[in-house]
């Protein structure tokens, strides 16, 4: 009987890991705002879903990294579904304050742009499986505007 169960388990463990998931993929991380509280960065993201119903994000776990140092982190509740054989896209607001961005001047002073890290993790509810954590991650560098830019 215990190992008709253990051959049950690795069944369904089996077809778990081989149903699609929808995939992520981030299209751009850019400064979006500077304000006298923080400066908040913007991660474009498309996601493809692979059925043919809307799945629901349950939330977005977010981890925005810089010179080896976490600089903005959090979550994103119930931010909406993605659309049936469809690809959505979605903004993932980031801020981050300005006594982080002070330790980050070398870097900055360097070359003129901020080299990051961005893990993100989508939490999705899956009919029948239950709720999945779908992560990326996504390695760039963020020019900053130069007073030439701005004027």
């Amino acid at each position: 009987m215990a190992e008709l169960l253990g051959k049950a388990k690795n069944f369904v463990a089996e077809k778990v890991a081989n149903i699609p998931k929808p995939e992520p993929t981030v299209n751009d991380v850019d400064l979006k705002n500077v304000s006298r509280e923080c400066i908040e960065y913007n991660a474009n993201v498309s996601i493809k879903n692979p059925y043919g119903h809307s799945i629901p994000i349950c939330e977005i776990d977010y981890s925005f990294k810089s010179a080896g140092r976490e600089i903005a982190s959090g979550k994103i509740p119930d931010p909406g579904s993605l659309k049936a054989s469809d690809t959505t896209i979605m903004d993932v607001l980031m801020k981050v304050p300005h006594n982080i961005l002070v330790s980050l001047v070398k870097d900055i002073g360097a070359d003129w742009d901020i080299d990051y890290q961005l893990d993100l993790g989508f939490i999705i509810d899956l009919p029948v499986v239950g709720n999945i954590t779908i992560p990326i991650s996504s390695k760039g560098e963020i020019k900053l505007p130069t007073l030439s830019d701005i004027f």
